[in-house]
């Protein structure tokens, strides 16, 4: 019975408010689409605990899993793209920028620096697929670029870690392009002054930066059932009109054909990549 001036259904009204949950607790698994903890997923690097699914992470903390604590020194952060071609879909270009700087925290869809792995000084690169999919435009390969120029001068291991499923960034044109070549050229650079480049492919690896710098590492590693490669599956299925073999261009797949040397859960990323530097670099 509700009482006159409705104190009973205030109250009951105030009482279911205090038992909603807040929102972001939960989140589903893109993997086994089970309804999972977020915290407990963060405090497992972004892992499902049921199925084992990666999730993508950011770049700042791919660079916490990886990296010694407080050991990241980070490069040429302030670079920001122009705008060549006055590039303008829905937005202009220099608007969506702004948009991604303010909602991911990033200048650039790269984050570029020296730190330490289990006391081993390293340079890093990492692409970040929150920062209009982690798209190569001019600055993400100047930054890498410069950061491969680092590590030749300093005679130091290199590690990329790509999370890039936007490929070429198609508001720059002929200038994102051209990043390809200039980050290979680099890495050429790299590989005759025997530096030694470990290439850390997660999902998505997609477009330009799978068909050049992610391609070209001493060492290839993949996280578990990443999608990599040039075009999608659909695009090219849609393209040659063939059925694709199933488990087309997962990391898995890629792995039994060669094109990976090894998949290795993020768990154990820290310890294999210092295992390989400790083997190629003694």
């Amino acid at each position: 019975m509700v009482s006159r001036d409705g104190r009973v259904a205030n109250a009951w009204h105030e009482h279911s408010e205090t038992k909603r949950v807040p929102e972001g607790v939960w989140m589903r698994c893109e993997g086994c689409h089970a309804t999972l903890v977020r915290k407990q997923v963060e405090q497992n690097l972004g892992v499902c605990p049921d199925c084992q699914h990666h999730f993508p992470l950011s770049a700042m903390d791919r660079i916490a899993h990886l990296l010694d604590a407080d050991t990241f020194e980070e490069w040429f952060a302030v670079l920001q793209p122009l705008d060549p071609l006055g590039f303008n879909d829905r937005r202009a270009y220099p608007e969506r920028v702004k948009d991604e700087q303010a909602r991911t925290g990033l200048f650039e869809a790269a984050v570029v620096g020296q730190g330490f792995i289990k006391g081993i000084r390293i340079v890093v690169g990492i692409t970040d697929s929150n920062f209009i999919m982690g798209s190569m435009g001019s600055v993400v390969g100047e930054k890498l670029t410069r950061a491969i120029e680092e590590a030749t001068q300093q005679h130091l291991p290199l590690v990329i870690v790509s999370g890039s499923g936007g490929g070429a960034r198609m508001h720059e044109g002929i200038f994102s392009l051209m990043q390809m070549a200039k980050v290979s050229t680099a890495l050429g650079r790299y590989h005759a002054a025997r530096g030694l480049y470990l290439s850390v492919l997660t999902h998505p690896t997609m477009g330009g930066v799978a068909a050049s710098f992610a391609s070209l590492g001493d060492f290839i590693l993949a996280e578990p059932k990443a999608l990599i490669g040039f075009a999608g599956p659909r695009v090219i299925e849609q393209t040659v009109r063939v059925q694709l073999p199933p488990g087309f261009q997962t990391s898995e797949f890629l792995c039994e054909h060669g094109f990976i040397d090894r998949i290795v859960h993020r768990r154990d990323l820290r310890s294999t990549i210092t295992q390989l530097i400790d083997y190629a670099m003694p």
